[in-house]
This record gives structure tokens, C-alpha cells and sequence, in this order.
């Protein structure tokens, strides 16, 4: 199975801000977009162990790769520093194989936690199918960001898709939801409030 976990958008669509860089990786937006994941006990002791905490509590398990875009896994002209190991630390939060789609090849970074990147110029299917061998078995992540969750879904490639809307309007970036008129009729949506002000949709998909 193929899925998205925990990918926060503004009210008008965007899952990254404008203006990415080495010192904000997700560009005008900051940390706004995820400020409701950090207060949740999964992330911290003594967060809030509400709905909120019960969905991201989802993101990890029987997870065995995932699949991620170039700006996901760093900011733009990464590629030119071939020392460089990504924005994630040295013990990046996903502790599996991790695809990342990208133009500017490498060999791949093997990182404390069992992370490795392993870098591919592929379609989304030829990803995928790497992904899955890597997985063992195991669901394939697709970890972001929006461009990269559209392909996908575009392509038809997400069985499950956890989307959480926040209540803020970005007005530039990158948008999740271009180009895929009518996704509504190939899933089973549902959403749920949260207090903190946000919104999780969930999509399942129907095999229609």
C-alpha cells in the first residue's frame, strides 16, 4: 500500500511556502504549517494527547520506505555541495530506505537511525517500484512535498492519504491540489476537527 501521512496545507492549498532556502526550508510558511504536529505528545512529552496526537501517532508504523521529492530533502542547489546530507540531521526522523526523486543524481547517504537516501531521476512508477523493493514488504510512504503528492496522485499511485488543512492563508508556494479535477470521485473522504483549529482529511481509496 502507498500512503501519505500528516501533510499539512494552508486554507488555500499550499504545502510549502514561497522562498525556500538553506535557512527556511519551507520558505515563507516557517513552521506554521506543522506548529499543530509539535504540540502533540508524539512529539514532545507533556503535548496534547488528542485527536491530533492520534493521527500523527500513524506516520511511522509498518512503514518500510519512503519517497520524496528534491526540495523535500533539501533546499534549492543542494546538488552543488556533493558533501552535503540533507536538511534532516544526521538522524533523520524516517529510519527506512528513502527514495528521493531528483535530477541531480548521487551515490546514496547512508545516515544514523537507518536512513539511507537514494537518489533517482525516475517516473513516479519507476520510484515507486524501487520503493517497494527496498520496503520488504512493507507500505511505501509518500512523504512529500506537494509536487511530488500530485504526481502521484495524478498518476493514480496513493491508496491512502492523510491531508491536514490548517487555518492559514499562505497565498504563494506550492500547491497540493493543481491539475486534479475531480480526485473526489476515486476516494472515500472523511474529516474530522480538531481543537487546535485543524482539519484532517482522510482519502481512501474506493478501487473504482
Amino acid at each position: 500500500m502507498t500512503r501519505v501521512h500528516s501533510f499539512s496545507i494552508s486554507l488555500d492549498g499550499f504545502g510549502t511556502g514561497e522562498g525556500q532556502s538553506a535557512d527556511a526550508h519551507f520558505g515563507h510558511a516557517g513552521e506554521r504549517l506543522h506548529q499543530w504536529m509539535f504540540a502533540t505528545r508524539w512529539w514532545q512529552p507533556g503535548g496534547s494527547d488528542g485527536v491530533d496526537n492520534l493521527f500523527v501517532q500513524q506516520h511511522d508504523p509498518g512503514i518500510g520506505a519512503e519517497i520524496m521529492g528534491a526540495g523535500k530533502f533539501g533546499h534549492p542547489g543542494w546538488h552543488e555541495d556533493p558533501q552535503w546530507k540533507g536538511a534532516w540531521g544526521p538522524n533523520p526522523p524516517f529510519h527506512t530506505p528513502v527514495v528521493v526523486l531528483t535530477h541531480h543524481t548521487r551515490p546514496p547517504i547512508e545516515m544514523e537511525g537507518g536512513t539511507t537516501f537514494h537518489f533517482v531521476d525516475a517516473s513516479p512508477a519507476e520510484a515507486l517500484e524501487a520503493a517497494r523493493k527496498a520496503a520488504d514488504g512493507k507500505d511505501v510512504r509518500i512523504g512529500g512535498g506537494a509536487t511530488v503528492i500530485r504526481e502521484f496522485l495524478a498518476a493514480r499511485l496513493i491508496d491512502h492519504m492523510h491531508v491536514v488543512v490548517v487555518p492559514i492563508v499562505l497565498g504563494r508556494g506550492k500547491r497540493l491540489w493543481d491539475g486534479l479535477e475531480g480526485l473526489e470521485d476515486d476516494y472515500r473522504i472523511e474529516a474530522v476537527s480538531s481543537p487546535s483549529g485543524v482539519t484532517h482529511l482522510t482519502f481512501a481509496r474506493t478501487g473504482r
